[in-house]
């Protein structure tokens, strides 16, 4: 506090690398006492965030017994995620909050469907448990590594960090392409459950005989699910490498500080 009783600037702001850190009681104040004309909560892209985790409340709901609503919901909840950043950009509400709820989002929505794959798929459930403990891991770090570096966002990775998650963030239709490929193929194994009817193809090739159409469009993204997951790896051991490199610089920092006083 300051000699009139107001509260010290620097107690609400403080600097770090790049942005602008506000102190979380300040921060929890505002958010308590924000207008209706702005209130962040009620931005177009956040609520389509909103509508996301309900269309995915309601694939979960029909996921056991009703493949036809389930998938629905589930394939406009994960369309949905390619509308709201372009909502926020067209309408100048970009938020941390809608980044993170959009990415909180994904997260859960993919997990709770890989965790019915396990049990619709006994003998791979490790797989499934894998990809979730590697999506969230990675995600997880890479946020992280971008806050304690100063990032605005965790999608402003540069070249000379990792070209692969350059191209991967930077890229609008190669982070659609990757994403969406890897949601229609746990979708096809999904299906896969349900569907037993041949397409017909069997016309064509001996091979094709007993295909369904899940499992036409599972071959294919297969391939794009196990792009996306080595882009999680990277990711992960990415972020692992600005972390620890941040400790080191933080100890040698720590020395420097002793040495002076010594």
């Amino acid at each position: 506090m300051t000699k009139n009783g107001s509260a010290n600037p620097s107690r609400k702001m403080r600097r770090r690398g790049s942005i602008d850190v506000v102190d979380a009681k300040v921060a929890v104040d505002l958010a308590t006492a924000q207008t209706y004309s702005e209130n962040v909560f009620l931005f177009v892209p956040n609520l389509i965030g909103y509508t996301r985790i309900i269309l995915a409340g309601l694939s979960l709901h029909f996921m056991s017994y009703h493949p036809k609503y389930c998938t629905l919901a589930y394939v406009i909840s994960c369309l949905l995620d390619a509308v709201d950043g372009q909502a926020a950009r067209a309408l100048g509400q970009t938020s941390k909050f809608g980044a993170v709820l959009d990415m909180v989002t994904d997260r859960c929505t993919t997990s709770c469907l890989l965790c019915y794959l396990s049990s619709a798929y006994p003998n791979f459930a490790m797989v499934f448990q894998f990809l979730i403990a590697l999506d969230f891991s990675s995600h997880y770090m890479h946020m992280y590594s971008s806050l304690v570096t100063g990032s605005r966002s965790h999608k402003l990775v540069t070249s000379e960090v990792s070209r692969i998650l350059w191209y991967y963030y930077n890229d609008s239709r190669t982070l659609f392409f990757m994403c969406a490929g890897n949601e229609l193929f746990f979708v096809s194994l999904y299906l896969m459950k349900w569907v037993d009817t041949p397409i017909g193809l069997g016309v064509y090739s001996p091979w094709l005989a007993g295909l369904t159409w899940p499992e036409l469009i599972a071959i294919p993204s297969a391939f794009v699910c196990v792009g996306k997951n080595i882009i999680n790896l990277v990711q992960l051991w990415k972020a692992s490498k600005i972390l620890v490199g941040v400790d080191l610089a933080e100890r040698a920092h720590a020395r420097e500080v002793q040495a002076k006083k010594e």
